[in-house]
């Protein structure tokens, strides 16, 4: 999670391994998915992440987010959000929960950056949300 201050939006970006997601993906579709280069899969990604990942402001606000697209890189897929953020940044609750589901021992780890300030805050199964602040 990166502010981008001129902008005033967080953009993030999510790194998967593609066998991973593509298991993820078919569980919940209920049907074989591949991943491939100019796919028509976004639908079903953006439903995935939506269920996976969520940010609610210490004021106790749910932030919407804006589903970008996906890239194929390697064997690693990456996905891109982008969250609004106009106010100062005072950390809040964040859900990573991406591949959880599938693995008991899966650990997801998102680095924040705001302004000057990083942070890196490491999620489990035991802990798909945390609380953060920077």
């Amino acid at each position: 999670m990166v502010y981008n201050q001129k902008e005033r939006t967080f953009e993030i970006s999510i790194r998967v391994f593609t066998d991973d997601l593509e298991k993820a993906l078919t569980q919940a579709a209920g049907t074989k998915v591949n991943l491939l280069p100019n796919d028509k899969n976004d639908p079903l990604i953006e439903k995935y992440v939506r269920s996976c990942f969520a940010y609610v402001s210490p004021q106790k606000q749910p932030k919407p987010f804006q589903y970008i697209g996906h890239e194929i890189e390697a064997d690693a897929n990456w996905i891109y959000l982008e969250m609004p953020y106009t106010e100062p940044f005072r950390g809040g609750m964040l859900k990573q929960a991406v591949l959880m589901e599938l693995f008991d021992d899966q650990v997801n780890m998102v680095n924040i950056n705001y302004q000057d300030q990083k942070k890196t805050v490491v999620f489990r199964k035991s802990q798909p949300v945390q609380d953060i602040s920077i």
